[in-house]
């Protein structure tokens, strides 16, 4: 199959800066939010949020990168900040692709053994494929596709663009 350009960079950019302010509208009242992100794509665009973010809101945003093994995601999960950073904060994990919800459901699972006060997902590209009980709070697009399309989201220094393959 060839190559079926979804999201262009623009386009990529305009639903990162959407769900930036629905992140805002959720946590009217908050004073910091953690903008998790799914390494690598799902961490490239929590820093893209943060930036948006930065520039439209007063509350705290920190960042935090997931490394989960997505191909094994029944292995440990690891952040960037101490579990005991997310006590009573409200979270917001955040991943390029949407598709089984395995990778998301993991991750969530891992937040879980700390009490945060709410925990949110936002996906770039939401396929509507889902193995597992996980929704995305905040997305980009819903995509319906055949399982057996590929969906991928690159980033370059100076591009990004989601395709079909």
């Amino acid at each position: 199959m060839k190559k079926k350009t979804i999201l262009n960079q623009d386009q990529i950019n305009q639903k990162i800066s959407r769900i930036a302010h629905q992140i805002i509208e959720c946590n009217i009242g908050e004073k910091e939010v953690i903008i998790a992100g799914i390494e690598k794509n799902g961490f490239i665009i929590a820093t893209k949020l943060k930036q948006i973010l930065a520039n439209i809101s007063d509350i705290k945003i920190t960042t935090c990168s997931v490394n989960i093994n997505k191909e094994n995601p029944l292995d440990k999960v690891t952040t960037s900040l101490d579990k005991n950073y997310y006590l009573n904060k409200s979270l917001v994990l955040v991943d390029d692709v949407l598709n089984s919800g395995a990778t998301l459901i993991y991750a969530v699972k891992h937040f879980l053994n700390t009490e945060t006060k709410q925990i949110k997902t936002a996906v770039l590209i939401n396929r509507n494929h889902k193995k597992y009980p996980v929704k995305a709070d905040f997305k980009g697009i819903s995509l319906s596709t055949t399982t057996v399309s590929h969906v991928k989201v690159r980033f370059t220094n100076n591009n990004a663009e989601a395709f079909l393959s």
